[in-house]
C-alpha cells in the first residue's frame, strides 16, 4: 500500500498477535507509536498461562500512550495499549468494550490470537488494522483472515525476518493478499497512525 493510499484510510484500531519472538518484535513496534495516537491497540502475546504478565512493566515505561492490562467489560478507551491477561482470551464486544473469557483453548492458546482478531473485526470492520508477528503456531491466521474479510487492513511480519516464521507464514497461507512487511515498515506504518486516522 502507498503513503496516499494509507493516509486515506482510516484505522480506529489496531490489533497485533504475536508469540514466540513477539516481545523482541514489539520492542520495536510499540516505542513508535506517536503521542497522538487515538486508536486503541489490542495486543495477545502467548505467555505462560500460570504465571503474572510482566508486559505491562517491560512496555508501559517506552510507550508514550498508557499501557495495560485488559480488564473485562471495559471501555476502550483512544490511544491505550492493551495486552490480555494470562490464561483469559480478550474480546471486543458492543460499546465497544472489552470482553475477557476462560473458554476452551484456541490453537492450544489462552489468550487467542483469533479469538480477538475475530471479534476486533466485528466491532470495527474496515476501519481495523490487524498485524500478525513473529510465532511457532498457526494461531492468527483465521483472525487475520476476518481482517481481511471485514475489510480492514491485514499486515504480516516478513517471514523471513521473523525468529520464529510458522506464524506468519501461516497467516500468509490463508490470507495471500496481506501486506507482508519488515519489521521496519510495520514501525513505520504504526508511527503514521496520527489523530486523523482515527475516528
Amino acid at each position: 500500500m502507498n503513503d496516499v493510499a494509507f493516509a486515506q484510510r482510516r484505522i480506529d484500531a489496531v490489533v497485533i498477535g504475536a508469540s514466540a519472538g513477539g516481545i523482541e518484535a514489539l520492542g520495536l513496534l510499540l516505542p513508535a507509536l506517536p503521542a497522538q495516537l487515538r486508536a486503541p491497540v489490542l495486543i495477545v502475546q502467548h505467555i505462560p498461562r500460570d504465571r503474572p504478565s510482566l508486559l505491562v512493566d517491560i512496555f508501559a515505561p517506552r510507550c508514550a500512550r498508557p499501557v495495560r492490562e485488559a480488564d473485562d467489560k471495559e471501555p476502550v478507551a483512544p490511544g491505550t495499549v492493551y495486552f490480555a491477561p494470562p490464561d483469559y482470551h480478550l474480546l471486543v464486544d458492543r460499546g465497544p468494550q472489552l470482553a475477557l473469557s476462560a473458554d476452551e483453548l484456541v490453537h492450544f492458546s489462552r489468550p487467542s490470537i483469533d479469538v480477538l482478531f475475530e471479534s476486533a473485526a466485528d466491532a470495527y470492520g474496515a476501519h481495523l488494522l490487524g498485524i500478525i508477528l513473529s510465532g511457532a503456531n498457526d494461531d492468527g491466521a483465521a483472525g487475520l483472515a476476518a481482517v481481511h474479510r471485514a475489510g480492514g487492513m491485514a499486515v504480516v511480519q516478513d517471514p523471513r525476518g521473523a525468529q520464529a516464521e510458522t506464524m506468519p507464514a501461516a497467516a500468509l497461507q490463508r490470507t495471500a493478499a496481506a501486506l507482508v512487511m519488515s519489521l521496519e515498515a510495520i514501525r513505520d506504518l504504526l508511527h503514521a497512525l496520527e489523530r486523523d486516522h482515527a475516528a
